[in-house]
C-alpha cells in the first residue's frame, strides 16, 4: 500500500478542525499532517509541511479563505477542497472558490449530518490527493466582449463538451475565447442541479455569447451556450426535426446525472456535424461516447494531461481510441472554432 496522502486543515475553530480530524483519522489512506487556524499558519505549514491536499474554510481572522486560495494557486498550487457553511452547494462563494482552483466544496453539517458529511468529505480527499492543479497554466486568454465585433464563419457543425472535476475554470478558459456568434456548444458538466443554474449565469455575465441552462426541444442556434440543467434529467441531441436539445429522465450513467456520454451517444448518429471535446474530471464518463462518436466521423478533442486538474475521462477516452487530438485548455478554443469554421477541411488547425 503507499504511502497515505498528507492533508492540512485550515479553520478557525478548534472545534472544527478536531471533527474534521476525527473524519480522516478513520480512512488509513490519509494522514493529518498539520493544523492551521488562520492564513498566515497555513501559509508557514504549507512549506514546512509539504501536504498533498488542503481543506479550507472561507471564513477566517484577517485574510479569508478565497484570498487564500487565490494566492495559493498562482504561489504554490496544490489539491484544495473548501470546508465551510459558506460554501454550501449551488452558492455563489462555492463557485468562486471552484473558479480560483477549488477541487470541491463541502458544506459544514448541521446538526445530527456530521457523520455524512465527513464520510463524503473523506472519500472526496482520497479520490482527489493526487490531482495536479500546479501543472495548469495560468492564462488571461483572449476574451470577446459582448459587442464583440468579432465574426465567427460556422459550418454548421455543433459543439459538444463535457467536464467534471476541474471543469469550472476549464470551460472559462475555453468560452473566454468564443465570439459572441460561437457555433452552437452543448455542455454537460458534473454538478449538483442548484450549481449549475448559477454557473450558467456566473458564464453569461462574463463572456461574449449568451449561456444558459438548456430546455428540452430548444432549437440549437449560433451564439449560444446550453449547459444540460441535471437534476432528474441528462441532455441529449435531437436531429429528427432539425438540431434540438432533449432531456430525458432517467438512472445514472457512468456514475453521473447529467452524464457526458448520454450527451455524445445521442449525438452519434449525426457524428459528421459534431465536433466533441472531453475536458479535465475523474473517472471515465464521457470516453464510450466520444469514442462512438469518431467512429461515426465526428472531430473529437480532449484536455491534454498536462493542463487537467485530474486526467481521468480524456485518459479513458484516448486509451479507448476515441480522441483524435489532445490539445492544452488554452488552445481548446482555438482548435474548435477552427473546426466548426467554413472551409475548416482544408485548414490547419492552430498549434497548442
Amino acid at each position: 500500500m503507499k504511502n497515505p496522502r498528507r492533508v492540512l486543515i485550515v479553520d478557525d475553530s478548534p472545534t472544527m478542525r478536531r471533527l474534521i480530524r476525527s473524519g480522516i483519522e478513520r480512512e488509513p489512506r490519509l494522514q493529518v499532517v498539520g493544523e492551521a487556524g488562520s492564513a498566515r499558519d497555513a501559509r508557514e505549514l504549507v512549506k514546512q509541511l509539504q501536504p498533498d491536499i488542503l481543506t479550507l474554510d472561507v471564513e477566517m481572522p484577517g485574510m479569508d479563505g478565497l484570498e487564500f486560495l487565490r494566492r495559493l494557486m498562482k504561489a504554490r498550487p496544490m489539491p484544495v477542497v473548501m470546508v465551510s457553511s459558506l460554501t454550501r452547494e449551488g452558492s455563489d462563494l462555492a463557485l468562486q472558490a471552484l473558479s480560483h482552483g477549488a477541487l470541491d466544496c463541502v458544506e459544514k453539517p448541521r446538526f445530527g449530518e456530521a457523520s455524512r458529511t465527513f464520510s463524503r468529505l473523506t472519500s472526496m480527499l482520497v479520490e482527489l490527493a493526487d490531482a495536479v492543479p500546479g501543472r495548469r497554466p495560468r492564462l488571461d486568454p483572449v476574451h470577446h466582449e459582448k459587442n464583440s465585433d468579432a465574426r465567427h464563419a460556422w459550418n454548421g457543425k455543433t459543439v459538444l463538451m463535457g467536464a467534471s472535476t476541474g471543469g469550472v475554470e476549464a470551460l472559462e478558459t475555453v468560452f473566454r475565447a468564443f465570439p459572441s456568434d460561437c457555433p452552437p456548444t452543448l455542455v454537460t458538466q458534473h454538478m449538483p442541479a442548484e450549481f449549475l443554474s448559477r454557473f450558467a449565469a456566473r458564464l453569461n455575465s462574463m463572456i461574449a455569447p449568451t449561456v444558459r441552462l438548456a430546455r428540452h426541444g430548444d432549437k440549437l442556434q449560433q451564439g449560444e451556450i446550453l449547459i444540460a440543467p441535471g437534476g432528474a434529467h441528462h441532455m441529449g441531441l435531437d436531429a429528427q426535426f432539425g438540431m434540438n436539445t432533449t432531456l430525458k429522465a432517467g438512472e445514472k450513467r457512468s456514475g453521473h446525472r447529467p452524464s457526458v456520454d448520454e450527451l455524445f451517444l445521442s449525438a452519434a448518429p449525426h457524428a459528421e456535424r459534431i465536433v466533441a471535446a472531453l475536458l479535465t474530471g475523474m473517472g471515465q464518463d464521457g470516453a464510450r461516447g466520444l469514442l462512438e462518436l469518431r467512429l461515426n466521423g465526428a472531430k473529437t478533442f480532449a484536455q491534454d494531461e498536462a493542463t487537467c486538474v485530474v486526467y481521468g475521462m480524456p485518459r479513458v477516452a484516448a486509451e479507448l481510441g476515441g480522441v483524435e487530438r489532445s490539445v492544452p485548455i488554452h488552445g481548446l478554443a482555438p482548435a474548435l472554432l477552427a473546426a466548426t469554421a467554413e472551409k475548416n477541411e482544408s485548414m490547419d488547425l492552430p498549434n497548442a
